[in-house]
């Protein structure tokens, strides 16, 4: 089976990537939860948070700074040092 992946940015010639391989279980790890912050997203992370919590899933929160540009690199190289898998929400 082939899984197509489109990228909603507006890049003219995208540079191809790999899918990373998905987690084998959510148990023992760190999930990231990035707000894009577009409004209400905050409410559906604390609602993950609060499911990921209750099965013992440590959660780590980030925000972008406006829901206009991409998250910066320091944010997405924090993600990727401290968590095993992230989580964006969209919300309005």
């Amino acid at each position: 089976m082939t899984e197509l992946f489109l990228d909603p940015t507006a890049e003219l010639n995208p540079a191809a990537k790999a899918v990373l391989p998905r987690l084998s279980s959510i148990k023992g790890k760190t999930i990231g939860l990035l707000d894009i912050a577009k409004p209400r997203g905050n409410v559906l992370l604390d609602r993950l948070e609060v499911l990921f919590t209750e099965r013992g899933v440590s959660i780590k929160r980030y925000k972008k700074p406006t829901m206009t540009r991409v998250a910066p690199l320091a944010v997405k190289q924090q993600i990727a040092l401290e968590c095993d898998a992230v989580i964006e929400a969209l919300a309005d």
